[in-house]
């Protein structure tokens, strides 16, 4: 781990222990990724809208017509709502030790940094389940200004040959500033390509009021949220040059 993550880890929030995470729906704090579903609707109310195409949606069905989606392939989960993790836990899992000795469920029974980072619900974002599921934990990237596109009318697409995911533009420096946080706050090594295109899209895709809003509802809901959103000297010390 380089200084700058080390040090940019000590001013956020260091992993705690398993004892940190609460149970309660009321309770303030951190939890698994089971009891953080639970929570996550709150965060949501009145701004339910998918995060890589932009669609509304009511319980857990989406309204296909809010985005003019097309299911590419899976017909069960393309109607769906799910969580989606922007740092996906196989990302999380696959640079501590527990993942080597049982993969994610080793890690979810044993870890508590991991259980802790799974269930974080800065990186947990509503989706729909065809997307989450094409997406799996392939790496963000741009390669196209205007790219073909695969769900309907939505702006993202997945190269399945490259393991990588475009976003729309909308949404990048949303997902940037997620990433910048679980780097920093769980000390996960970013790629000199990935800081590179996370520094880029932070700074060309301002904090909208959508993503302040949010970010108040984690605070209540979680005790801490994502000092990338409101810190913009953060930001800046992250992409300063090592």
């Amino acid at each position: 781990m380089s200084f700058r993550i080390l040090a940019l880890t000590l001013l956020l929030v260091l992993p705690a222990h398993a004892a940190d995470l609460v149970t309660r729906p009321g309770a303030v704090g951190h939890r698994d990724f089971k009891r953080a579903k639970q929570v996550l609707p709150r965060v949501y109310a009145g701004l339910e809208q998918t995060l890589y195409c932009g669609c509304r949606y009511e319980g857990k069905r989406i309204d296909f017509s809010s985005c003019d989606y097309r299911v590419r392939k899976d017909e069960r989960r393309g109607s769906r709502q799910e969580w989606e993790h922007v740092v996906p836990a196989w990302n999380i899992g696959h640079q501590r030790q527990c993942w080597k000795q049982g993969g994610r469920k080793h890690c979810t029974a044993t870890d508590p940094v991991f259980r802790k980072a799974e269930g974080d619900l800065v990186n947990l974002v509503p989706e729909i389940g065809e997307i989450n599921a094409d997406r799996s934990n392939f790496r963000y990237g741009v390669w196209v200004d205007d790219p073909v596109p695969m769900y309907g009318q939505c702006k993202t697409v997945v190269d399945f040959r490259q393991r990588r995911i475009q976003p729309r533009q909308a949404v990048r420096g949303r997902i940037a500033r997620i990433q910048m946080y679980m780097a920093a706050t769980y000390g996960l090594r970013l790629s000199p390509l990935e800081r590179r295109i996370f520094c880029t899209w932070a700074r060309a895709y301002p904090v909208d009021a959508w993503e302040r809003e949010r970010e108040r509802r984690i605070v209540r809901i979680q005790g801490t949220g994502n000092r990338f959103v409101t810190d913009p000297g953060l930001r800046e010390k992250f992409c300063a040059p090592a």
